[in-house]
């Protein structure tokens, strides 16, 4: 799909279809008082609502898409994103090649590329070839004014890199665990810095490595299995020689049965998407790249399948981790936790200015704050707050949970330094406070929950089901801030 801009109105482009987006109460002047009884019946602007209307020759394109954004004090570019993601669909729904978009400046203009590229994700790789192909935009143009041409064409270049590299995350997201495991994951971080161009640097850890390094943690809820597990680390130096890198962290438990501690069977499929925390850090090294961001990167990844066996770790099972702190093992369905605890250990050994990790760590936290809302806990309050910062401006949404000294306490055990449940209550907070543990109390730390928003059970308006690269967009944001 070819995005370009213009500073002619979009009204006069010859295209099949062109696209008002309008608040309510706003009519497009453009159609005229011919479609005012149309307009007056069927359309009132409301968020979320999409009326065709065919021109009959009153404007160069034959028809017109109007879609709602609802009252225009409500308005924010995240809903602009959203309207915009379910206008696309629709277009592609039925039949349009060639749309004109009503952009106005520079702002709207990058969401609206973004949100336009980022509907255009299938995932139909397995599906068989003789199915009828979904139409896809060939040119979509952007409309906006003449004295915002440049900073438009800036903004449409970085949202359509955004938007491909949102699908892109998908992609492997989406991708079932006989096809991705830790080695396969492995292998397309590997393809990633290749393709980079040197821009990024990848090393990867196997399971000799891991033995060497003293990952206890990640080599427990992996070794095993048949398909050994792997840490990724990957490198990319934007920023000036010598500053510290931003380290970002990732959960991939490529496919989770919950171990001996086996989950219930209705929707265990849905645990190929367990890894989604994982492959967004590669998501965010590769925007990053591509962007060319003014910033020092360093992105860990640690992978593993978590299944029953014969050599399965156990509950009561102690595991000795990278930091030489020890876990008592009391849930086998704990386990991501358990692999971030290395992860993060490997994390503050290289010094770096920050670290935010994301994870499908809990259940917990989708029962407290629902399907699409990430939860956020930290150990510093300036870190916490940029993050809630970015997911107001990318409509990722977030909200901050409470990290106190009763958490921690909650997780020490017995028998070792921590245990890896600490019962019903607060188990968000209480997987927050494990992970604390293997943190250097220096080092500026935030945790991102995305049990929740990791992924769509069921397909939207604005989104089709499956992984939806949470966290992508909203670190991007982020580091662009730097």
């Amino acid at each position: 799909m070819r995005l370009q801009t213009k500073t002619t109105p979009a009204a006069v482009e010859r295209a099949d279809a062109v696209v008002f987006l309008l608040h309510d109460n706003h009519k497009p002047a453009s159609l005229g008082p011919a479609f005012r009884d149309v307009l007056a019946e069927e359309f009132a602007g409301r968020p979320g609502q999409l009326c065709v209307i065919h021109t009959q020759g009153k404007l160069d394109a034959p028809r017109a898409l109007l879609v709602g954004l609802g009252p225009r004090r409500d308005f924010t570019l995240p809903k602009l994103h959203r309207a915009v993601s379910a206008a696309t669909r629709h277009l592609r729904k039925i039949g349009v090649q060639r749309a004109a978009f009503d952009a106005g400046d520079a702002k709207r203009a990058g969401v609206i590329a973004e949100a336009v590229v980022m509907a255009h994700y299938d995932f139909d790789e397995f599906k068989p070839s003789k199915a009828a192909p979904k139409t896809k935009l060939a040119i979509a143009t952007l409309h906006v004014r003449a004295a915002e041409a440049k900073a438009a064409a800036d903004a449409v270049a970085r949202g359509q890199v955004i938007g491909e590299t949102v699908n892109w995350t998908k992609s492997i997201a989406n991708l079932p665990g006989n096809v991705i495991y830790p080695a396969t994951l492995a292998t397309r971080a590997q393809a990633l810095a290749r393709e980079s161009r040197g821009r990024l640097r990848c090393r990867v850890l196997d399971k000799r490595a891991l033995e060497r390094g003293g990952f206890g943690g990640i080599l427990g809820v992996g070794v095993g299995r048949a398909r050994e597990p792997r840490l990724m680390v990957l490198e990319y130096r934007g920023g000036r020689a010598g500053r510290k890198p931003f380290a970002l962290v990732g959960k991939a438990i490529t496919f989770d049965s919950g171990g001996i501690s086996i989950k219930p069977s209705e929707k265990m499929d849905e645990m190929k998407w367990d890894k989604c925390g994982g492959v967004a850090v590669l998501g965010m090294m590769r925007a990053a790249a591509l962007l060319r961001l003014p910033v020092n990167l360093l992105g860990i990844i640690a992978a593993a399948e978590n299944m029953p066996s014969a050599t399965s770790y156990r509950p009561g099972d102690i595991l000795t981790t990278r930091s030489g702190q020890t876990i008592e093992v009391l849930n086998t369905d704990a386990e991501g936790r358990v692999i971030l605890a290395d992860a993060l250990a490997y994390a503050c050994e290289q010094k770096p200015q920050a670290i935010v990790d994301f994870a499908t760590l809990t259940g917990a936290c989708v029962v407290a704050l629902g399907n699409e809302i990430a939860g956020v806990m930290g150990n510093d309050a300036a870190l916490v707050k940029r993050i809630l910062r970015a997911s107001d401006a990318t409509g990722e949404p977030c909200w901050e949970l409470p990290l106190r000294d009763q958490f921690r306490e909650m997780v020490q055990s017995d028998a070792a330094t921590v245990k890896n449940s600490a019962g019903r209550y607060g188990g968000a907070l209480t997987g927050a406070a494990f992970l604390q543990a293997f943190v250097d109390e220096k080092v500026p730390w935030a945790h991102v929950d995305i049990a929740g928003p990791a992924w769509v059970s069921d397909a939207k308006p604005h989104h089709e089901k499956g992984a939806t690269a949470f966290g992508v967009r909203l670190m991007i944001e982020l580091l662009s801030r730097e």
